[in-house]
């Protein structure tokens, strides 16, 4: 076997597996917080990344959302900053 194929050929499996195992994965992760994000609505109870567990009144076009932490308190939430939705509410059945 030729030792100049060899070499070429390691570099290419080494990128191969560094991919699939490590690129792959991540955008996969990326797509569903995405996914996940783009689907909050009213009354879903989430977390955000800096641990605050609430409650979303209101979901606003402009990349935030409305979140109710206590009784009657609420902060504004930029949308990609939730981490986790504890429960998921049903969309309403249109009759």
């Amino acid at each position: 076997m030729d030792s100049g194929a060899g070499s070429l050929l390691l570099p290419l499996i080494l990128i191969a597996i560094f991919y699939f195992l490590l690129i792959r994965p991540q955008q996969k992760k990326m797509k569903e917080h995405q996914q996940m994000v783009e689907a909050l609505r009213r009354g879903d109870q989430v977390i955000t990344q800096g641990g605050i567990v609430g409650k979303v009144v209101k979901v606003r076009d402009d990349g935030e959302i409305e979140v109710e932490i206590a009784d009657g308190v609420k902060v504004r939430v930029i949308r990609h900053t939730i981490s986790q939705v504890l429960n998921k509410t049903e969309p309403v059945a249109n009759s």
